[in-house]
């Protein structure tokens, strides 16, 4: 990868990917946004990998995107200005989706700011950990455009409600980790130095489970979320649930089970 990402594996079946642009506060660029999207169809493809770790270097998860110039999305000329700009949009939407898609979990190290792109960033992970520094913010109200915007709309009244949502959206007032904890946004909050462990625990409780049923219930909860009745959501349940016994995991668990031992289960 480029230098503005920074991909490794801090465990075994963990991959984390580093924003790697510091002094910037990781703010986004077509660059860093396209070496994004490449990362994560890399990853989609390796069975090896169970979970993934989405963290920024320096003091900043990601601040947005770089009010200096995003740069052109892949295929962007320039001979139609407005093709260009829906171009850069859905360059940057399409991560949001792209981690949704993924099918490995993802958890969200927020070490630092997260506003605009950064908190939809964050919103498209499964789940969040913060550092007392990591600040959310829905940042776009504040330069004069909507903040209904990179799936921010749809994400954060499913994760905290609707009634907070609004007021974060109208108002695109600062949300500390506190705050951020108390509403449900993240699900723990820790020192700064201790933020990579926690992340890395988490990361190695997903990794020590069936690769398949893990797989099976970060598409599923995403999926409940357009379902529109109970009935829906059970039938739906219903069907992944057969797929899953028909894997090797079911009978390996049951063995470690009986045996008293830890399962092992297959790539």
């Amino acid at each position: 990868m480029t230098s503005l990402l920074v991909v490794d594996e801090p465990a075994s079946h963990v991959r984390r990917i580093t924003l790697n642009r510091p002094e910037q506060l990781n703010a986004m660029t077509s660059e860093l946004c396209e070496a994004l999207h490449v990362a994560l169809r890399s990853i989609a493809l390796d069975r090896s990998c169970r979970v993934v770790i989405l963290t920024g270097a320096g003091r900043g998860f990601c601040a947005g995107l770089d009010l200096r110039g995003y740069g052109a999305a892949p295929g962007n000329d320039g001979s139609d200005e407005a093709r260009d700009r829906l171009g850069n949009q859905q360059h940057m939407s399409a991560l949001i989706l792209g981690l949704r898609a993924l099918p490995q979990p993802v958890i969200a190290a927020v070490n630092g700011p997260a506003a605009g792109f950064g908190l939809a960033l964050s919103l498209g992970c499964d789940i969040r950990y913060a550092s007392h520094e990591a600040v959310f913010r829905a940042a776009f109200v504040n330069i004069g455009v909507s903040n209904c915007d990179m799936g921010t709309s749809w994400l954060l009244p499913r994760l905290i409600g609707a009634s907070r949502s609004h007021e974060l959206m109208l108002t695109g007032r600062r949300v500390d980790a506190e705050e951020a904890l108390r509403i449900g946004l993240v699900a723990d909050v820790v020192d700064s130095e201790s933020l990579a462990a926690r992340a890395l625990e988490g990361a190695a409780q997903i990794a020590s489970l069936a690769p398949w049923g893990v797989r099976l219930t970060k598409r599923g909860m995403w999926t409940a979320l357009e379902i529109p009745s109970q009935q829906a959501a059970v039938e739906y349940e219903d069907r992944q649930q057969i797929m899953g016994t028909f894997g090797n995991a079911l009978p390996e668990a049951i063995a470690a089970f009986l045996e008293k031992r830890p399962a092992q289960f297959a790539d």
